[in-house]
C-alpha cells in the first residue's frame, strides 16, 4: 500500500511526519466489536483466522462497591488514572494540557443534589440518604496499532490466513451468484454482500479488534480485490462505500479523527495520481450524477485525512483501476496500478517493452486461441523454442475404445438441470453460467462428442481452450515461469497441463534414459480447498462423488509440451489441478485441467503444488 508522500524526516517511527511534529505514541488496546455487526453464532470462532499480533492491551479500570467511601476512593483513582493517560497522550501529540484541569466532582452527575453527610454529635453512626446516581457510560476507545518486525515465518502465516479467508469468501460468492442465476422472479441480492455477511456472522472477518496503521499483515502489494466488501473482510478498508476509512473522533483517545486508508479511483475532478504522488481532494460535494455541485467540508473523513497529515500518520492507498472487471489493486514500490498499466500496454503492443528480450510473440505457433509470449531479459537461454508445442494431451488409442454404447445428453440448446450429464456429476453442474468452477470434485464429466448440446454449452468450459494471454518468462528464482497479462478470476479455467500419456510399462522403459516424467497421482488434492466451507458449516463434507480410481499413468514432456509445463512449484499455490473427462469415458486417464484458486493479478507468477519437487530449486527439473 502507498503511504502519503513526505519530505525527509528524522522521525524513525513515522517517516511521513512533517518536520517538527513529535512522535505520536500509539498504544494498542482491545477494540470492542462494532455495534452493527451481528454476533457470531455458537460453534464458530475466528480460530486461526484471527491474527495474533502479540499486542498488549490496557486493562479497563472500574470501581464498584456499595460503601460510599470506597466508591468515592475508586472514582478518584479512576479519574486520576484517566488524567494521567490523557496527559501522556497530549504530550505525545504535542497538545497543551490546560493548567485548570481538575478532577471533576464525583457527585456532579447525580440526578438530585447530594446532601452532605449529617454530623454525628452523639457518637452514633449516621446513615446517608439514598439517592439515584447516573453511572457514566464508559467511552469506547479504538487505538491505532502498527505491525512491525514481522519475521519470515510470521509473514507466511499471515499470508496463509489472508489467502484462506479470501478463498472462503470467493467460494461463498461464487456459490451465491450461481444460486441467484436461477432466480428470475425474486429480488436478487448481490453475491458479494451475501458472502461477506455470512463470514461476518461466523466471525471470519480479519482485524476486527484493532485499527492497523500501515501495511496489513498478509496483504501483498498488487493484490487484486474485485469487490469492496472483500476489503472489509480482510480489514484493508472498513468502509463499504466511503472512500476514506478513519477512526472517528468519538473513538479516538485524543478526540480527533485519524484516517487509516483511502481508495483512489479518480472519482473527483481535482484528483491526480502520478504514481508516487497523489493529489486527493477528499470526498463529498457531489450529486447523484457524480457532478461536483458544492464545496467539500473539512469534516468526517476529510478532517481525518488532514489530522493524519498533521500527525504524520501514514495512510494506506488502494487504487481503483478499471481493468476488465478489476475493482481495486493495492500498490507500492512498483505499485500494483503501475504493473497493471504495464500489462495493458503489453496486451496492446507486445513489443512495447524491451523488444529485444521478446524471443517469440507466440511460442504456441497459433495452436492456442491467444498467443503465448516468450520473454527473457536475464540471459540468452531459449530452451522453450526447442520443444514442439502440444495444445492437447495425447492419449493411447486403447483409451478411446468404448466397452459399450456411447452415451451422452440429448440437450439441444445447452444443458439444463436434470439432464444426463448433470446426473453424471452428482445432479448438479460443476460450473456457473460464466464458466467459473463452483467447487472442486474428484473428477468432472463434461459434455463430449456423444452429446447433442452445442459448443457453447455451459458444461464445456475446458474444451474452449486458452482465453488469458500467458507469458513464459525467465526468472532468477524459478528458472522459467508463467504469468498472465490478463486478470484471472478465482475459479476461472486457465489451461490444460498437456503431455504424451504413457502406461506404467512405457514409463519404466523411458525412465531408463533419465527422462523426467509428470505423474498425475502426485499432484496434491488442492481441488478440495476450492469450495471448502467447513469454517462456515460444521456439517460440511468433502466431495467424494464421482469417485476416481488411483491413477497409474505418467506424461512425457521431454519433447512435446505446452505452456503449463513451465509453471513453478509452490506449497501455497494459486492454481489447482482438476481432473476432467469429456472425449472418452475411461476413468483411469483423465485430463489435467488448471483452475485459479484466487484472483491472480496481471504479471503475477502462476504456481502449482506438484507434490514432489526438486529440493534445491523448488521446481521440477524439466522446467529449468
Amino acid at each position: 500500500m502507498d503511504s502519503l508522500p513526505s519530505s525527509e524526516n528524522p522521525n524513525p517511527t513515522f517517516p511521513s511526519a512533517p518536520p517538527g511534529i513529535p512522535t505520536p505514541i500509539v498504544t494498542p488496546k482491545l477494540e470492542p466489536s462494532d455495534e452493527w455487526a451481528a454476533p457470531s453464532p455458537p460453534g464458530f470462532s475466528n480460530g486461526s483466522h484471527q491474527l495474533d499480533l502479540n499486542l498488549f492491551c490496557n486493562e479497563t479500570l472500574a470501581g464498584g462497591s456499595s460503601d460510599h467511601h470506597t466508591a468515592t476512593t475508586n472514582n478518584d483513582n479512576l479519574y486520576s488514572e484517566f488524567n494521567r493517560v490523557s496527559e501522556l497522550f497530549r504530550t505525545a501529540m504535542g497538545l497543551q494540557q490546560s493548567q485548570n484541569d481538575t478532577v471533576p466532582d464525583p457527585d456532579s452527575r447525580a440526578i438530585v443534589p447530594v446532601p452532605p453527610p449529617p454530623e454525628n454529635n452523639n457518637g452514633t453512626d449516621g446513615n446517608p440518604s439514598s439517592v439515584a446516581v447516573v453511572t457514566p457510560r464508559q467511552r469506547k476507545w479504538k487505538e491505532l496499532v502498527r505491525v512491525t518486525d514481522v519475521g519470515v515465518m510470521e509473514q507466511r502465516h499471515f499470508r496463509d490466513v489472508v489467502r484462506r479467508t479470501r478463498m472462503v469468501y470467493d467460494s461463498l460468492r461464487v456459490l451465491a451468484a450461481a444460486e441467484e442465476e436461477g432466480r428470475m422472479d425474486v429480488r436478487r441480492v448481490r453475491s458479494d454482500l451475501r458472502a461477506s455477511a455470512v463470514m461476518r456472522n461466523c466471525g471470519l472477518w480479519l482485524n476486527r479488534d484493532k485499527r492497523i496503521v500501515g501495511a496489513i499483515p498478509g496483504v501483498c502489494i498488487g493484490d487484486v480485490f474485485l469487490y469492496r466488501m472483500e476489503l472489509c473482510v480482510v480489514g484493508l478498508h472498513g468502509q463499504p462505500q466511503a472512500g476514506i476509512d478513519y477512526l472517528p473522533a468519538s473513538m479516538s483517545s485524543n478526540g480527533e479523527p485519524i484516517a487509516t486508508s483511502v481508495i483512489v479511483s479518480g472519482g473527483y475532478e481535482d484528483d491526480l495520481d502520478e504514481g508516487d504522488v497523489i493529489i486527493y481532494s477528499g470526498h463529498g460535494g457531489q450529486d447523484k450524477h457524480s457532478r461536483q455541485v458544492f464545496h467539500q467540508k473539512l469534516e468526517g473523513g476529510n478532517l481525518a485525512m488532514e489530522r493524519s497529515m498533521h500527525y504524520g500518520v501514514e495512510v494506506r492507498v488502494i487504487r481503483g483501476v478499471r481493468c476488465e472487471g478489476t475493482a481495486a489493486a493495492s500498490g507500492k514500490a512498483k505499485m500494483g496500478s503501475m504493473v497493471m498499466k504495464e500489462a495493458l500496454m503489453l496486451r496492446r503492443d507486445p513489443l512495447s517493452f524491451k523488444p529485444m528480450c521478446c524471443l517469440s510473440l507466440d511460442v504456441s505457433n497459433r495452436k492456442e486461441n491467444v498467443p503465448v509470449r516468450l520473454f527473457n531479459d536475464i540471459d540468452r537461454n531459449h530452451d522453450p523454442l526447442c520443444y514442439e508445442y502440444l495444445a492437447k494431451t495425447t492419449f493411447p488409442q486403447f483409451v478411446f475404445h468404448q466397452s459399450g454404447r456411447a452415451t451422452g445428453c440429448e440437450c439441444v440448446d445447452g444443458c439444463m438441470d436434470g439432464c444426463f450429464c448433470a446426473m453424471k456429476n452428482g445432479g448438479e453442474f460443476p460450473y456457473s453460467q460464466n464458466g467459473i468452477l463452483l467447487r472442486g470434485k474428484p473428477i468432472i464429466f463434461e459434455c463430449g462428442p456423444f452429446c447433442g448440446c452445442p459448443p457453447h454449452c455451459r458444461n464445456r468450459v475446458t474444451q474452449k481452450g486458452l482465453k488469458n494471454r500467458l507469458e513464459v518468462f525467465r526468472s532468477r528464482e524459478t528458472g522459467w515461469g508463467v504469468r498472465s497479462l490478463d486478470l484471472i478470476q478465482a475459479g476461472a479455467f486457465i489451461c490444460e497441463y498437456t503431455g504424451v500419456v504413457l502406461t506404467r510399462e512405457q514409463a519404466q522403459i523411458l525412465t531408463m534414459n533419465g527422462d523426467t516424467l509428470i505423474y498425475p497421482n502426485r499432484f496434491t488434492d488442492r481441488w478440495a480447498e476450492w469450495g471448502d466451507l467447513s469454517l462456515i458449516d460444521s456439517n460440511y463434507v468433502r466431495p467424494s462423488y464421482p469417485s476416481i480410481p488411483p491413477l497409474d499413468f505418467s506424461m512425457d514432456v521431454s519433447r512435446m509440451r505446452n505452456v503449463a509445463c513451465y509453471i513453478s512449484h509452490s506449497s501455497t499455490p494459486n492454481v489447482l489441478v482438476q481432473f476432467v473427462l469429456y472425449d472418452h469415458n475411461n476413468l483411469m486417464f483423465p485430463h489435467l485441467m488448471l483452475f485459479a484458486m484466487e484472483n491472480i493479478p496481471p504479471m503475477r507468477e502462476l504456481s502449482l503444488d506438484y507434490g514432489v519437487a526438486d529440493e534445491l530449486t523448488g521446481k521440477l527439473s524439466i522446467c529449468n
